[in-house]
């Protein structure tokens, strides 16, 4: 049995010893380098540029600006084609601007022999710029005064009409009425939270380059979580049909969702294309990667709640501000699919919730791990604690009061949620960690060292359906060794999904896993189409094809079984050999070599599957956090923290673990540490370096515990819901309310570092600073 077991990890041992080669590894004879020219302003126009100085330095092959690009604009974020004019994403990006959107905006490329010619290049080019204002908040992209920063672009998802300057989307929901509940409460409460900006800090930065193959098709072999979207994303922008594009996908060094963006592949399948067919590579540094590629939307979330004495959930509103920088890339999506994440967790409730997405001058925000949900958490939990706190009941009580249970219907939907374990996890949790000793134990606290416990609550789905198509194709071949490779369409960016694809297929075809080998490197030209690694879809997805076509596979070979016995296929089974009456044995190496060389039967054997996904699955859990308080440092030190998830049947346990890890230490950073920092007058981003930027180091995480509940989640095709992205949401309410617990001080806003302790420390009286010593804050968030 493979499914359920720690099987080792199948790209393991090439990772840690160095042999496996990404992007930036492979290269090809003649290679050429490209690099950007980036404005120094945040917004502004380009009135005159000057690259006659280039073109004559030894070396450059070539120098191209916004008048030298096609002028067809596309959309950026990595979704599937949606045959609905009206739900696909904004096309509001050319390959080079005139109009300068943020401090970085590419203007202008430059190709040379290498990167020293390539930079010197760079700073020949003489630039006039006509300088605007920046627009740095919501508030500021509404202003009366405030420009119009896609005055030509139409947004897809609604008439142009129908939106205010500077707003790229909006929308809202309602199950019940949210106020009238509220109205009608024995205890109603409001607030306001807010988040920042974050980037992914993804080990590999962002790579690409192209050449052109003998049949004038354009390959680009890219760090890409979405070949196969990449593909059609590049054809649009340089004005071609799909087929001449290729895509392929060495194994990539994280993504995190920023590479859920087409980033530079539609410039180096550009470039190759105007020279000739000569390779070129453009890879950006870790200061383009952080100002430059993508960040995570910073939120404003108000929320109203109210509550009864026992406890009772009354009602919710949630209203959402999302900045999305200068280009839409995921835009409204995010605040979009963050109300649809949190629906689940409390669907008994009634609930209004409205997001709102505005442009500004800042670096453009997409994907993030988690999509949305750790932000929209942080101020539904944050609103939660306060109710329980309002009400005087224990927090893990009244979120176990509210929480979702199987058969609740879907507050979106109206479907009934087939499986729901958040009940059990806190109620594991809770015994785990000992809330309740730990609960009483720092009720009442003085002095300058102090610790507290804090919990809290996500759902989370397994996949972008009912908004998106979900799709996923497997082949499978028998070799003639008895071995089987595996093709699909899924992207292995670090998480695990080739291991998992190699249980599935071992465990329905009945071979051991060490005979089944996955094909890391995808290729668009032949590798059956799958969206890509996102919305922890992956293996909730794909599993059903993988399923389905080693079911299909193992048909096959006990049908050519039979013929070369003569045994009834109904008597003949597969458990690593063919297995027959009587201790009848045939080896699949024995069987393949008859499959493919007898004269007069068989053939190779393969199986091919294409599964559509028409349901979706949530995943619940909690954080259990305990804290250490220094007061006068404004100092948090996590003592103890754990994740408790249900993510349906675990696959593989130790992957899933390596998931929480990962998920939770993001997590604590969110909370703690990571912000990306703006001047509040020019835009500009000051600390888009990993010196600067405070991403934590091993040494900065604390141990991270994990346990689960495994429930049966009936739509999936062995049981088993996402895990990828949950473990990341929860850890910030946690801490967030351990923070209050240890020091009776509420923090609404993110990052909860010695910075933004302070602030609250020094308001509530506990360092004994007066307000005028000390500045305000200065961030553009504020």
């Amino acid at each position: 049995m493979a499914i359920g077991e720690s099987v080792k990890r199948v790209d393991a041992a090439a990772k840690v010893t160095g042999r496996t080669r990404f992007a930036s590894d492979n290269t090809m004879p003649g290679m050429r380098v490209a690099h950007y020219l980036r404005s120094p302003i945040a917004h502004g126009y380009v009135k005159s540029i000057d690259t006659s100085k280039v073109e004559e330095l030894i070396g450059v092959d070539a120098v191209f600006t916004f008048e030298d690009v096609p002028t067809v604009r596309f959309a950026t974020a990595g979704h599937a084609y949606n045959l609905e004019a009206a739900k696909r994403d904004v096309e509001d990006r050319l390959l080079l601007t005139r109009h300068v959107r943020y401090h970085g905006d590419e203007i202008a490329v430059v190709v040379a022999e290498d990167d020293l010619i390539a930079k010197q290049a760079l700073s020949l080019i003489e630039v006039e710029y006509e300088e605007y204002p920046p627009i740095l908040t919501p508030e500021d992209a509404m202003a009366a005064d405030a420009m119009e920063l896609h005055p030509d672009t139409q947004n897809s998802a609604l008439p142009s009409s129908c939106l205010p300057k500077n707003v790229i989307g909006s929308h809202e929901y309602s199950n019940g009425d949210a106020a009238d509940g509220i109205a009608n409460a024995d205890v109603s409460l409001e607030g306001t939270y807010q988040t920042q900006f974050q980037h992914h800090c993804h080990m590999e930065t962002v790579v690409s380059w192209a050449y052109m193959d003998d049949t004038d098709h354009i390959v680009i072999e890219s760090s890409t979580q979405i070949p196969h979207i990449c593909r059609r994303i590049v054809a649009q922008a340089l004005e071609m049909p799909i087929g001449r594009v290729r895509i392929i996908k060495p194994p990539i060094g994280g993504g995190f969702g920023n590479k859920q963006d087409v980033l530079v592949e539609p410039m180096v399948g550009f470039l190759a294309s105007k020279l000739g067919g000569l390779p070129v590579r453009l890879e950006l540094t870790r200061e383009e990667c952080i100002s430059g590629t993508r960040v995570r939307h910073p939120f404003k979330v108000k929320v109203r709640a109210g509550a009864d004495r026992d406890g009772t959930l009354k009602g919710l509103e949630i209203d959402v501000t999302s900045n999305t920088g200068a280009y839409a890339s995921h835009g409204h999506s995010i605040a979009s699919a963050a109300g649809s994440k949190i629906a689940p967790l409390y669907p008994r409730t009634p609930i209004h919730y409205k997001a709102r997405t505005h442009y500004t001058t800042l670096p453009a925000a997409g994907a993030m791990r988690a999509y949305g949900a750790p932000q929209a958490t942080f101020a539904l939990d944050g609103m939660m604690e306060e109710l329980a706190r309002e009400i005087e009941m224990d927090p893990v009580d009244f979120r176990l009061k509210n929480g979702a249970v199987a058969g609740d219907p879907h507050p979106i939907s109206g479907k009934p949620i087939v499986s729901a374990g958040v009940i059990e996890c806190l109620k594991k949790g809770r015994e785990i960690f000992n809330w309740d000793e730990k609960r009483k134990e720092y009720a009442e606290q003085d002095g300058p060292i102090r610790r507290g416990v804090g919990v809290a609550c996500f759902s989370y789905g397994s996949n972008t359906w009912p908004v998106a198509v979900e799709i996923s194709g497997c082949r499978m071949i028998l070799n003639q060794d008895g071995s089987v490779n595996v093709q699909t369409g899924a992207c292995e960016i670090g998480q695990g999904s080739d291991t998992v694809i190699t249980q599935i297929a071992a465990e329905y075809l009945g071979i051991p896993e060490a005979k089944v080998k996955v094909l890391q490197t995808l290729d668009t030209d032949s590798t059956p189409y799958d969206p890509g690694a996102f919305a922890s879809r992956q293996t909730y997805v794909f599993a059903h094809a993988v399923r389905q076509a080693a079911e299909q596979l193992r048909e096959k070979i006990i049908a050519h079984a039979s013929l070369m016995t003569e045994v009834p296929e109904e008597k003949l089974g597969l458990d690593g050999d063919i297995c027959g009456p009587d201790g009848m044995r045939l080896s699949l190496e024995e069987l393949a070599y008859d499959a493919y060389y007898n004269k007069f039967r068989g053939g190779q054997l393969t199986s091919e599957v294409s599964h559509k996904v028409q349901s979706n699955a949530y995943s619940y859990g909690c954080t259990f956090v305990e804290i250490e308080v220094d007061i006068p440092m404004c100092k948090v030190e996590i003592k103890n923290i754990l994740n408790v998830h249900d993510s349906g049947r675990i696959l593989n346990p130790q992957a899933a673990t390596g998931q929480v890890h990962g998920g939770a230490a993001m997590g604590i950073a969110y909370a703690m540490s990571e912000e990306l920092l703006f001047d509040p007058v020019t835009g500009k981003i000051r600390n888009n370096n990993l010196l600067d930027y405070k991403m934590p180091t091993c040494s900065d995480v604390p141990e991270i515990d994990a346990a689960y509940v495994e429930t049966d989640e009936t739509t999936s095709a062995c049981g088993h819901k996402s895990i990828g992205e949950p473990p990341l949401i929860t850890p910030a309410p946690a801490i967030r309310n351990a923070i209050w617990h240890a020091t009776g001080v509420k923090v609404d806003r993110l990052p909860m570092g010695p910075k933004e302790l302070f602030v609250h420390f020094r308001e509530a009286g506990l360092l004994g600073l007066s307000m005028e010593k000390v500045g305000a804050r200065d961030n553009v968030c504020d």
